[in-house]
């Protein structure tokens, strides 16, 4: 007995199978895998160049690191496809917000949770962009004082970080920031330049307030940076936090045109941005969600925690206290990942979508697609379509030292479902 994808005549699985890029015609298959109940479960498979950045330039908006990120231009090929302007998108593992920025740039209302208050920091002030006008007046009136307090945190750890005015103008801000919070003074243009703090407080250019180090999306322990420190020869050098912060504004603001302010506005507001477990959602209603697009963590793959905890340190935040799925092996994810899928089959509207995206791991040894489809089932939900995206080049596999089409750094995996 199988249970065979539910919708492999319509439009949009006819659309892939049709889809040519660049005179690159579709390859097609079937992904076979066994249910919990050892019938066959069957989805239709499509490998292509769907979404790339030379189809459709990605609004600015996006360029705010994290790791394990999706591009923008894949949550627009299912966003535009399988959604209308007003509906609901939304994204259970929202990390950076590339699908709720995205989605709410093409008119769609949004949605998303992750257990990373982190992912709120950076989410929530580009849904509601000030100028930056605003953004310059209020570093302007704060001043940046400089201040002495690290928070917890070994200034000397700090200190392989950022120059020693660098740090103390940081600790000035971060101090700026609580006391905003602790007087109930804390808005949007706060919120903002936190946000723009967060995102340049470690990479690897003058640009970023720390000496070189790590992409902007890592923070490597202190241990760690003495010894790039060393083998450099460098010294962290001053940095102009006030001017720093406004270029990233200016640069994040390029394309927040009075259209996408006006959709920003009427999409993105509102409290729909959780801080909790994915699989525990009451504030979101039932049947109100048409399409999910997401991501969920790969199998113990990035280690959160460690690898945002300056980002912690700045906002206040206790890495230890985030609990983000950590599976190492592929039976406790399922299980993890059956849970979440349980609560998207709730909040999902029927004929709504979940478009799951699961990559590669271990070496492309694994290929969680094939993990994801009984999980899915086993929550009520149909397989639609495997649909994976396969490129000749990323930035990801350079940036790394991986050769291109190795290790899964040169496709998107995603596992289509329908309620």
């Amino acid at each position: 007995m199988s249970r065979p994808a539910a919708a492999v005549a319509s439009p949009f699985v006819d659309a892939l199978r049709a889809f040519a890029w660049e005179g690159r015609s579709t390859s097609t298959g079937v992904t076979r895998v066994a249910a919990a109940d050892s019938t066959a479960i069957e989805a239709p498979t499509f490998t292509n160049e769907f979404w790339t950045a030379r189809q459709r330039a990605a609004n600015r908006l996006h360029e705010v690191s994290y790791r394990a990120c999706f591009k923008p231009q894949l949550v627009a090929f299912f966003v535009e496809r399988l959604s209308l302007p007003g509906d609901v998108v939304y994204d259970p593992f929202m990390g950076r917000g590339t699908t709720l920025i995205e989605a709410a740039l093409l008119d769609r209302t949004v949605a998303g949770c992750d257990v990373n208050p982190l992912s709120r920091v950076l989410v929530a002030p580009r849904l509601a962009p000030p100028t930056v006008e605003a953004v310059s007046a209020r570093l302007d009136a704060l001043g940046l004082q400089e201040a002495a307090d690290t928070g917890g945190v070994s200034a000397e750890d700090l200190a392989a970080f950022f120059h020693p005015d660098t740090l103390r103008a940081l600790c000035g801000l971060r101090a700026y920031l609580a006391d905003r919070r602790a007087r109930g003074k804390f808005d949007g243009v706060d919120a903002w330049i936190e946000m723009v703090a967060v995102n340049r407080l470690t990479g690897h250019s003058p640009g970023f307030f720390s000496t070189y180090t790590m992409p902007p999306n890592q923070a490597v322990s202190a241990d760690r940076q003495r010894l790039i420190n060393a083998r450099r020869n460098q010294v962290p050098e001053r940095r102009d936090i006030r001017a720093l912060i406004l270029r990233k504004t200016r640069t994040l603001l390029t394309g927040c045109d009075a259209t996408a302010r006006r959709r920003l506005a009427r999409r993105g507001s509102g409290n729909r941005i959780l801080v909790g477990q994915s699989d525990r959602t009451p504030e979101i209603p039932s049947s109100s969600v048409h399409l999910v697009v997401t991501s969920p963590p790969f199998l113990n793959v990035v280690n959160y925690a460690a690898d945002n905890w300056l980002r912690c340190w700045f906002c206040g935040i206790d890495p230890a206290s985030v609990r983000i799925t950590m599976a190492r092996r592929i039976d406790e994810w399922k299980m993890a990942m059956t849970a979440v899928f349980h609560e998207l089959h709730r909040v999902l509207h029927p004929g709504g979508h979940v478009a799951f995206e699961v990559g590669e791991v271990r070496g492309g040894r694994v290929k969680l697609e094939e993990a994801v489809l009984p999980c899915g089932v086993a929550a009520g939900l149909t397989p639609v379509a495997v649909v994976i995206n396969a490129q000749a080049f990323t930035k990801t596999a350079n940036c790394w030292g991986v050769a291109n089409n190795a290790k899964g750094t040169n496709t998107n995996r995603i596992v289509l479902f329908s309620k």
